[in-house]
């Protein structure tokens, strides 16, 4: 099963040369951490650097936005309408104890996003600062934070905003009419046996329970799901669980990986190998939501980068002690980001 995790996050043997690819391959991927993401996109990459990637993300190639759980995740243009359509009304549920608390209603929304979409027509992309001050303006009180911050999110689900470029080391919004362009509109079945199959696809083997809380569907919708996407699934039962596979990716799990040398990744935190499954108890030994070694498909422990000027030291810390062809796979590992970064990269290991 781990193998075929691995080689269907193309975590190995990967194709992409575009962000892009990666992102609409996934379905979506988590983005709070914005430079965890980004390197995320890059491990699943023929060739990539930070700057090609905060070029792609500059121009509008792939999108941030909140959709699925009530938190960021890159998608891909072409996808960004009929993901929202579909998981937004979860997302709002899943928000509206904090709706409440900060007196935010339907009249609220409306007038917000009126004055959100007044501020940034015309191609014009505004930092949260920016947006802040002309809610303020126009008698929507926006100076907390977490007030701020749902109104956003709210017009970000009602499909008013999305990402914009970065303003230095700002990010901006924009109107997603305007950076997106017109894409056609999914049923719901369609849309929600799109998003079953993306997800078997490239995270399989992968349970009910998996995908229901990847997507933030409800068990019956997620069931659904299953059963339109029927003809391109099958199901394999390990150790009293019922996985499902997308059969399109049924080849990639005939490559033998043992007999080839061992693969270690640099896993950032959130990475959708460690974030995308229910079931996290073979993980429990590391700390899961902090970036994470792998090796072969094994989380062997954790690692942290210190940044200075003009290079990067990676401490890296293992459960277990590594294997000679395993330390290897680490100094290859760290040298693919070495070239991410276009900076020299130092790696320190502790058990």
């Amino acid at each position: 099963m781990v193998q075929q995790r691995v080689c269907n996050q193309r975590l190995v043997f990967s194709e992409f040369r575009k962000p892009v690819e990666v992102v609409h391959w996934l379905g979506a991927v988590q983005a709070q951490d914005f430079h965890g993401a980004k390197w995320a996109l890059a491990l699943r990459m023929v060739e990539a650097t930070n700057e090609t990637i905060e070029e792609a993300f500059n121009g509008g190639a792939i999108l941030r936005t909140h959709v699925m759980r009530p938190t960021w995740h890159f998608v891909a243009p072409e996808d960004i309408r009929w993901l929202l359509e579909l998981t937004a009304p979860r997302v709002n549920m899943r928000c509206g104890p904090n709706y409440r608390k900060y007196e935010l209603d339907a009249a609220t929304f409306k007038r917000s996003n009126k004055i959100l979409t007044k501020t940034l027509q015309g191609g014009k992309h505004r930092t949260r600062a920016e947006l802040k001050a002309a809610l303020n303006r126009s008698g929507i009180a926006a100076d907390d934070v977490v007030r701020l911050a749902h109104i956003l999110l709210r017009a970000e689900l009602d499909g008013v905003v999305c990402s914009g470029p970065r303003s230095g080391k700002q990010f901006t919004y924009a109107l997603l009419e305007e950076r997106v362009p017109p894409a056609k509109r999914l049923t719901r079945d369609e849309a929600l046996a799109k998003l079953t199959h993306s997800y078997f696809r490239s995270h399989g083997p992968a349970t009910l329970n998996d995908f229901i809380w990847w997507s933030g569907l409800t068990a019956a919708d997620a069931r659904k799901g299953i059963a339109l996407a029927t003809n391109d699934l099958d199901d394999v039962t390990m150790n009293g669980n019922v996985y499902w596979i997308a059969r399109s990716s049924r080849t990639n799990h005939r490559l033998n990986l043992s007999a080839l040398q061992p693969a270690a990744h640099f896993l950032p935190a959130f990475d959708e190998y460690n974030v995308a499954y229910k079931n996290r108890e073979p993980l429990a030994n590391v700390a899961l939501l902090s970036p994470t070694v792998m090796v072969d498909g094994e989380i062997l422990g954790n690692w942290k980068p210190t940044t200075s000027k003009n290079s990067v030291t990676l401490n890296v810390t293992t459960t277990r002690p590594l294997k000679r062809a395993e330390k290897n796979a680490l100094a290859r590992a760290a040298d693919r980001y070495a070239a991410y970064l276009t900076l020299p990269v130092r790696m320190l290991h502790s058990r």
